[in-house]
């Protein structure tokens, strides 16, 4: 499982032109599973997401979590990012997770970050070309894999 993690001021993913899903400040997640991940991985991570330290306090240090500062998540399947760049020019993506499995295991996620205590939790549509707008607060961007 990769996540990409983004700090943001706001974020909003559209399908066809309609917003399915926004939030104001807060994390902006892209997520991707792949070849050997289990529904194990999701309660760990999701609580480790909602605890990380990535909001500042008073002084502007890493000092809060998304717990602390009340922020909102946007999560974003993205099988995309297990693209193999080793040949060629065209990314392959053979260790990425079948797309039924993956759901599964993204809407499962979705409720983790939930139950770990995320007070607002919205998603893209899995599965669909999305346009996705963010305004990065920082920019502070980790990447997470387990």
């Amino acid at each position: 499982m990769r996540v990409i993690l983004q700090r943001v001021s706001r974020a909003s993913v559209s399908v066809n032109g309609e917003v399915v899903g926004e939030i104001g400040a807060g994390l902006l997640l892209l997520v991707g599973f792949g070849q050997g991940d289990s529904e194990d991985l999701l309660k760990p991570l999701a609580e480790k997401i909602v605890s990380m330290r990535v909001f500042s306090n008073d002084e502007g240090r890493f000092d809060r979590s998304l717990l602390d500062a009340g922020g909102e998540v946007l999560a974003v399947s993205q099988f995309t990012l297990y693209a193999d760049t080793s040949k060629g020019r065209r990314p392959e993506f053979f260790q990425a997770l079948k797309p039924a499995e993956a759901e599964a295991l993204f809407q499962k996620f979705l409720a983790a970050l939930r139950t770990a205590g995320a007070t607002r939790v919205a998603s893209g549509t899995f599965g669909a070309h999305m346009l996705v707008e963010s305004v990065n607060d920082g920019p502070v961007t980790i990447s997470l894999e387990r």
